[in-house]
């Protein structure tokens, strides 16, 4: 059997499940989990899964690696990978909908509920292709917990053996400024990484008529607001698309009393990978030098969130195959770099694939923004992500 007739099993395959993906999401949907609470919705992936043939490994409470082919291996002994992520956001569900979320300040905000149900439609492809006796190769879904938090759950899966001998990864994510039926692609990195920044100066207050004998503190705050994102911006390659963006200012309780305490945080966003592996000690070194003349001490607290996405060329050449078998001319899409954290990423260091951005507006329909409690999805991008996560499986093995 040709990839061809591989690919049509995909395709008859989700169609005629389309109506049962979309009642899945609504199900989702309105029932949303947050990070590292995903167990129903584990559950829910994992019945489907299992009853078609899937050899499922529980990661922890919630979570799910599954596999399907030759045990022993096949070929060469690797493995294609496709993964979706399953938390939802603590944000309010704004709309109408009848499948809105049942749980209070809880909601898909983010669109995972599609990412969920797409890569469910494309196992049940994918395990009539297997019985078949057509899949060419080894396939793994990773339905992970906790993309939502900083460092995120893809550091756990690949602590507990997700990318072993996986030899390429892709995923899609939901964009909702593309319409249904196209996919954005990009190589080389597509967002940014995602750190986090808090900064707690103390020194010797006292009034404001007397500045001089203070160490004004809330003036040195001022100037890590505006210096900070300057320094950088002339100590660092402009290419590496660093921002700065402050989030928290708190300094004092009455107008004419310099406080001895302080703090700001905020987020550090690049799209380098090197940039990133050097940020920390940049960002230490410059506060230090910031506050110098005031006097005050700083205590830099530095998180590390996320690197960058940075898709692999050969593996978006792959995906954009995909998206041409199943979506025809003009299903492709050239999306812009974003700063926005994933944690994708991390298995981006381990091996090379890439992410998509799955086309969620109805066309001619409003542009929604994701992280928002009004975002809508056009239901038809849930079975079309389900194609082509399936076909770029069956392609890249």
């Amino acid at each position: 059997m040709s990839r061809e007739e591989a690919l049509a099993i995909v395709e008859t395959a989700i169609d005629k499940r389309e109506d049962e993906l979309v009642d899945l999401r609504r199900d989702l949907h309105a029932h949303p989990e947050l990070s590292w609470q995903e167990r129903r919705s584990t559950d829910l992936v994992g019945h489907h899964l299992e009853e078609a043939g899937w050899r499922l490994t529980r990661t922890d409470e919630s979570g799910l690696i599954a596999d399907l082919g030759d045990p022993r291996g096949d070929g060469d002994g690797s493995r294609v990978a496709l993964r979706a992520d399953l938390d939802a956001l603590p944000v309010d569900d704004l709309t109408d909908d009848p499948w809105r979320s049942r749980v209070a300040g809880v909601a898909h905000a983010c669109g995972h509920d599609v990412h969920t149900t797409a890569l469910l439609g494309a196992g049940l492809a994918l395990a009539e292709v297997h019985a078949a006796g057509r899949l060419p190769g080894r396939v793994r879904l990773l339905f992970q917990p906790a993309e939502e938090v900083m460092p995120g759950g893809a550091t756990r899966m690949i602590e507990l053996g997700a990318l072993d001998d996986v030899s390429r990864i892709f995923c899609l994510h939901c964009d909702p400024t593309i319409d249904v039926g196209q996919v954005g692609l990009r190589e080389g990195p597509i967002t940014g990484a995602a750190d986090a920044l808090q900064i707690a100066l103390s020194g010797r207050g006292g009034h404001t008529s007397r500045p001089h004998l203070t160490e004004d503190l809330t003036f040195a705050l001022g100037k890590i607001v505006t210096e900070l994102p300057a320094v950088l911006s002339r100590r660092l390659d402009p290419r590496a698309g660093v921002s700065v963006v402050w989030g928290r200012l708190e300094a004092g309780r009455a107008l004419n009393v310099i406080p001895d305490v302080g703090s700001l945080a905020g987020t550090v966003r690049m799209l380098d990978a090197v940039a990133w592996r050097d940020m920390e000690e940049q960002i230490r070194t410059h506060v230090a030098e910031i506050v110098a003349p005031y006097g005050v001490h700083a205590e830099v607290d530095y998180r590390r969130g996320v690197p960058p996405v940075v898709n692999d060329a050969a593996a978006v050449a792959l995906l954009g195959r995909a998206v041409d078998q199943v979506l025809g001319t003009g299903g492709r899409a050239l999306t812009s770099q974003s700063l926005g954290g994933e944690d994708f990423a991390w298995y981006l260091t381990r091996a090379s694939g890439a992410m998509g951005r799955l086309g969620t507006r109805e066309p001619g329909g409003p542009t929604y923004d994701i992280h928002q409690g009004n975002l809508r999805v056009d239901e038809r991008a849930t079975a079309l992500g389900a194609k082509v996560l399936a076909s770029v499986a069956v392609g890249a093995l």
